[in-house]
C-alpha cells in the first residue's frame, strides 16, 4: 500500500524560511512525478511545484524564485524549500506522486505565515 508522510510545516513570520519533506512508502520502483499541491481556505487546490525522476521541475508562477523542489530517488523523499514566506503562502501542503498512473496524496501539512 503506497503511504506518503509529510513533515516540516509550521508557523512562520514572513519573510521566513521553511523545508517540508515528504516520504514515499510502499513503492519498490522509481516514482515518474513527485510534487507539492496546497490548499488554503476557501479554495480549490492548486499546484506548487511537480519533479521528475530525471530532476526536471516545474513551479506555479506565484512561488518561482522562492520555492525550490528537490528529491531523492533512493530514499523515494521530495522536499520542497520555501523561502520569502507571504502570508498568501498559507494553506495545507499536499504531497503528490503520480506511480503507474495513479495519483497518491498524503495527509497534508499546515503551513502558516503571519503578517
Amino acid at each position: 500500500q503506497v503511504q506518503l508522510v509529510e513533515s516540516g510545516g509550521g508557523l512562520v513570520q514572513s519573510g521566513g524560511s521553511l523545508r517540508l519533506s515528504c516520504t514515499a512508502s510502499g513503492i519498490a520502483s522509481d516514482i515518474t512525478l513527485m510534487g507539492w499541491y496546497r490548499q488554503a481556505p476557501g479554495k480549490e487546490r492548486e499546484l506548487v511545484a511537480t519533479i521528475t525522476s530525471g530532476d526536471s521541475t516545474n513551479y506555479a508562477d506565484s512561488v518561482k524564485g522562492r520555492f525550490s523542489i528537490s528529491r531523492d530517488n533512493a530514499k523515494n523523499m521530495v522536499f520542497l524549500q520555501m523561502n520569502s514566506l507571504k502570508a498568501e503562502d498559507t494553506a495545507v501542503y499536499y504531497c503528490w506522486c503520480r506511480f503507474l498512473n495513479n495519483n497518491f496524496w498524503g495527509q497534508g501539512t499546515q503551513v502558516t505565515v503571519s503578517s
